[in-house]
């Protein structure tokens, strides 16, 4: 059972890639709010993105395997089920399938490369899946990844493997909320180094 605090979708969907990263960057971020810069690399996803919908409003669906299905650009969701809110780049709507795909840039070069996405990646577009569903009543079977650098996409089960792993993800997430307890640190050092906000922690060197 999925405990969150009384706040109207208190988590982006881009969060679930900060709690992957390290839980602690994102309790410092929704306890000490307005404390972090928006970097470069942030705002040149953002900008990346912009362009890219230009682009794919020109082409078709063979990247993703279709021949044909409605596609709609930045669609805002919300999920009070899920403590979730979120802006998916792209929709792809196959009514008479009764499937709706969400469709999600990336910025990185590993997605339709011999390694594949990170879980980071799958697990936002696990919940732009599942807030889908509750809007549309459509099924979202799969997702896409789409890889700007090297314009390919790697499609994603959103199967109950994945499913399961967002739910159990959101959960922590809402505990650490809830009850305001600082999660442990990454057990991957190396992230701390460059780290904004490795003056917080105390515990780390």
């Amino acid at each position: 059972m999925l405990e969150k605090v009384d706040i109207e979708a208190p988590f982006r969907v881009t969060d679930l890639k900060q709690w992957v990263y390290c839980p602690r960057i994102l309790y410092y971020a929704v306890c000490l709010p307005n404390v972090r810069p928006v970097t470069y690399k942030m705002q040149a996803g953002v900008e990346a993105g912009r362009d890219e919908e230009g682009k794919e409003a020109r082409r078709g669906l063979r990247a993703y395997g279709l021949e044909e299905g409605q596609r709609k650009f930045n669609v805002s969701l919300v999920s009070d089920r899920l403590g979730l809110r979120g802006l998916v780049d792209m929709v792809i709507w196959l009514e008479d399938k009764g499937e709706v795909i969400p469709v999600d840039y990336k910025l990185s070069d590993r997605i339709g490369a011999a390694q594949i996405a990170g879980i980071h990646f799958k697990l936002q577009l696990a919940a732009y899946g599942l807030m889908l569903e509750e809007v549309s009543g459509l099924a979202a079977r799969r997702g896409f990844l789409y890889s700007i650098p090297r314009r390919k996409a790697e499609e994603v089960p959103l199967d109950k493997r994945m499913r399961d792993r967002l739910a159990a993800t959101l959960d922590a997430m809402h505990r650490m909320l809830r009850y305001e307890t600082m999660p442990e640190p990454t057990p991957q050092r190396a992230k701390c180094v460059a780290c904004e906000f490795r003056r917080f922690c105390n515990d780390v060197f």
